[in-house]
């Protein structure tokens, strides 16, 4: 067994087992997740398919429809409209037609917590949805919205839409996207974005997805594990990035944790 060495706080919970619940609507491969962490942590790391399968509720269309965000400077959430349940309820049975909608990230985690089966819900077995749709957290600091790749606690949720705009891509990303929609009305493709603009960054059904995730779940198991949300040293796979190229740092190149957190992770 892999020894759990302590912080200053102390372990806040003793997670035995992981539960990965895939998002088949996305290119993330849980399974690879998955079988990273296993090299990693010491607990017990499964596989399942879709929580908006699995732990279907009755009422999971309308608090998804209570969860989401009219405005990204309006604190209020909400649209309970009978055509808005309509479609939460044609996303959850064709994930692939949901899209463009920012939803309350800790209004889901409850939901997603309330469907789970009563037994289910303790912190010794921690429950990480992989999901496709995109989450934000409200900030009191300047009152409004912030997309986030996840929200830490029981659910861990993990956003794949997150993953590409919550961090802040190179201003140039945001002319050459706002100046070839002008043009053409459509998005750029990404071969236009990565040829036309300097810097590092990932988008939609970027190649890289499944190995930029792998970090983001590990903070929900270390967040019950030790009370530590996030890691302050940028380049660990434990840290929060506020940037793409933070992100890309943290996640995607060597080495993979900074010195604290390699004695725990390190495979």
């Amino acid at each position: 067994m892999r020894p759990r060495p302590t912080t200053d706080r102390g372990p806040r919970c003793m997670v035995d087992r992981l539960i990965c619940y895939r998002a088949p609507s996305t290119v993330a491969s849980v399974k690879e997740i998955a079988d990273w962490l296993r090299a990693r942590i010491d607990a017990d790391v499964t596989v399942r398919d879709r929580f908006l399968d699995v732990h279907r509720t009755d009422d999971l269309a309308e608090r998804f429809a209570e969860a989401r965000v009219p405005s990204s400077s309006d604190r209020e959430t909400g649209n309970t409209m009978l055509g808005t349940i309509r479609y939460e309820e044609r996303a959850l049975e064709n994930p692939e037609r949901e899209g463009g909608v920012l939803y309350d990230g800790t209004a889901v985690q409850r939901a997603l917590n309330d469907a789970l089966p009563a037994d289910q819900r303790g912190l010794e077995t921690l429950h990480v949805p992989v999901l496709d749709r995109a989450i934000g957290t409200w900030g009191d600091h300047d009152g409004r919205w912030h997309k986030r790749v996840n929200v830490l606690g029981q659910p861990a949720l993990v956003s794949v839409p997150g993953l590409y705009e919550a961090p802040a891509k190179p201003e140039a990303y945001y002319e050459e996207k706002q100046r070839h929609a002008l043009l053409s009305g459509e998005t750029p493709p990404r071969e236009v974005l990565e040829n036309q603009v300097e810097g590092e960054f990932l988008i939609e059904d970027d190649p890289r997805t499944t190995d930029a995730l792998k970090g983001y779940v590990l903070q929900g198991y270390h967040f019950l594990e030790t009370g530590e949300a996030f890691c302050d040293r940028e380049g660990c796979r434990l840290y929060n990035a506020h940037y793409h190229e933070e992100l890309i740092d943290a996640q995607l190149r060597e080495p993979a944790f900074c010195s604290d957190h390699a004695r725990r992770y390190a495979p």
